[in-house]
């Protein structure tokens, strides 16, 4: 039957808003399509701290937006991963805030083998919150076994491999087949029953086998009775179901978890020089307990958000409108962050082209050159001086007394050594002392003359 989605348009003129437009094309969408199913692959998954979750459902020629709000989404959170292929229930819807055409998800299911892995999960995630998986229920392997019970088809090579191994490595063990369907619609009942019957029989182990096989062989091992039956055991069980990379609800529950049934064999059979192997057996299980706990505070937190009220669908439309501001946000945090660390280089950069080292460098260099200038200039003033010492010291020359000396001159001068400038000086007969450029004489005054008109020589 084809629906016109448009059947309930009014034909008139009426010029709207945009928030007016967009309220009746959201009234109109959710009324025509008030519960659909819808079947696609999951990208762009994204949960923020509201607690719903958004992504886009999409196959290979379309896409459209999906919200799943907090109180649908509490058993599946963990659960969805990009790329994995869901049937969705829900109604189509518009949020107004930005006009986005999306699907409101009420209900959510793995499409094809992933509503295995799914249910798979959320038992897992059940029995985790539970305290069955805790690691202080686990119960010691005994260090010398004598009588281990196998739970197991008592057909095919599983059964033949772990007596090939007891034989090779401990022959003094004695094995008990208690045989049981591993597949198949009866094999669930049939297991538990087994183990009812191992666990009454007082064995040191019961080890519970299975060769490998796809998820579906696998699941009476994946079963929530199988996994209650294991946990109720007061025997040691230790669980060697599959291939090394398959993993059953029963591996986590039982006490250890071998890789291969031949391998639960080892554990039970070791040899001294398995001691080694066993750290790593250790290794694991460690790894197993904090993945665990690590579940069991999502499973709590998930637990404190199940106590929370559901808000109405206007609080959920406001809340729609937080998560994308909250996004935008990041964004523009993202952004701003960006730039603070840009001008952080660029101040970086700055401050080492002004590093004390290189401003030393350079004063050094200066140093150096002006150095070297006042030792040019030092060199430069003693030139001067000595230049103009030499000529002081013609000058001297020039006006000295000796150089009149050596142009025939002398110094006259008494015996107390006060030199004779003025006739007036000396007495008549008085003894001077006359210096010559070389050597000295001892004159007499014969006459002071008073005037300037000396006599001559020969009147004397």
């Amino acid at each position: 039957m084809t629906i016109d989605p448009f059947h309930k348009l009014a034909v008139n003129q009426e010029i709207l808003t945009v928030s007016q437009l967009n309220k009746c094309a959201r009234s109109l969408l959710e009324e025509v399509f008030a519960g659909v199913w819808v079947v696609g692959e999951i990208s762009n998954l994204a949960r923020p701290a509201s607690g719903h979750i958004y992504f886009t459902l999409k196959d290979q020629q379309a896409q459209i937006r999906c919200a799943l709000l907090r109180q649908y989404g509490l058993k599946v959170r963990e659960a969805l991963r990009d790329g994995a292929a869901i049937k969705a229930y829900g109604k189509v819807s518009l949020f107004e805030g930005r006009g986005d055409y999306q699907l409101i998800i009420e209900r959510l299911e793995a499409a094809g083998d992933g509503s295995l892995k799914l249910a798979f999960e959320l038992l897992q995630k059940k029995l985790d919150e539970e305290g069955l998986f805790e690691i202080e229920l686990k119960k010691s392997l005994p260090h010398y076994p004598k009588r281990i019970g196998i739970v197991t088809s008592p057909t095919g090579a599983v059964i033949r491999d772990i007596i090939s191994v007891f034989r090779r490595r401990a022959p003094q063990v004695e094995l008990f087949l208690v045989p049981t369907a591993v597949q198949g619609k009866e094999a669930t009942a049939q297991i538990i029953k087994t183990l009812q019957i191992a666990d009454r029989q007082h064995f040191d182990a019961i080890i519970l086998a299975r060769g490998g096989g796809s998820l579906e062989d696998l699941w009476c091992f994946n079963e929530e009775k199988v996994a209650r039956a294991i946990a109720a055991c007061q025997t040691v069980v230790v669980s060697g179901v599959g291939h090394e990379t398959d993993v059953t609800i029963s591996d986590f529950v039982a006490d250890i978890r071998a890789p291969t049934p031949s391998a639960a064999a080892e554990l039970l059979a070791p040899h001294q020089q398995d001691w080694f192997e066993q750290l790593g057996q250790l290794k694991q299980r460690l790894k197993r307990t904090v993945f665990q706990l690590v579940e069991r505070y999502q499973i709590t937190l998930e637990s404190v958000r199940k106590r929370l009220r559901h808000p109405t669908e206007r609080m959920q439309q406001n809340s729609q409108r937080l998560d994308d501001l909250e996004l935008r946000l990041i964004q523009n945090f993202k952004h701003k962050l960006l730039n603070y660390q840009q001008q952080a280089e660029h101040l970086i950069k700055r401050l080492l082209t002004q590093h004390p080292s290189k401003q030393l460098v350079s004063l050094r260099q200066q140093l150096i050159v002006t150095e070297q200038q006042l030792k040019q200039l030092i060199q430069a003033k003693l030139k001067q001086s000595h230049w103009q010492l030499a000529n002081q010291m013609k000058a001297l020359q020039i006006v000295s007394p000796l150089s009149t000396l050596e142009r025939g001159y002398s110094i006259l001068s008494t015996d107390q050594g006060e030199i004779i400038q003025t006739a007036e000086q000396v007495q008549r007969g008085q003894i001077l002392q006359a210096r010559l450029n070389k050597g000295q004489l001892a004159v007499k005054v014969l006459d002071n003359y008073q005037t300037e008109n000396f006599p001559l020589l020969d009147e004397l």
